[in-house]
């Protein structure tokens, strides 16, 4: 196994779980939710998040980084068992295209565009990071909404 996955898997692994959870949280119902102006439903939110995933899945087959994709599925924004069973998939991919990695592969380079690449195991902190700000936004709509989050959710992210 490598030595990414040995060390630092275990963050990914863990906001994974963080984020399944909110689908203990949330309903259909909210999912339809906008806080106002321009902001996106809380289902819209999901889904963008889901389409960022599978952009860095792809650049981990690829070793190039496009953010250009949209699902087609109309339907992950307005179901929590859709987007939960979407984002089981898109995490699945992700640990198996990882975990076939050897640690040299963690050293390659993913272009990111306008010339710039990064090393994989760099690549996986900025989609952390990304997980990160997503929880950020999602807190802030569940606030909105009144719904309690989970002890661990409260404690990482707010």
């Amino acid at each position: 196994m490598s030595e990414y996955m040995n060390t630092k898997w275990s963050w990914i692994d863990g906001s994974h779980g963080m984020r399944r959870q909110l689908f203990n949280v949330v309903t259909d119902e909210d999912l339809v939710f906008s806080p106002g102006g321009m902001a996106v439903t809380l289902g819209e939110l999901f889904r963008e998040m889901g389409e960022v995933q599978h952009a860095y899945n792809q650049s981990l087959l690829t070793f190039k980084t496009d953010f250009s994709y949209r699902t087609t599925d109309t339907e992950l924004s307005v179901s929590v068992q859709k987007i939960a069973a979407w984002y089981i998939q898109l995490e699945a991919e992700m640990k198996s295209v990882l975990t076939g990695f050897s640690d040299a592969d963690y050293r390659k380079n993913i272009e990111r565009g306008g010339g710039y690449a990064i090393t994989v195991d760099l690549q996986m902190d900025i989609y952390l990071q990304a997980l990160l700000i997503f929880f950020g936004k999602v807190s802030v709509y569940l606030r909105i909404l009144n719904k309690e989050v989970s002890a661990y959710f409260a404690e990482y992210i707010g």
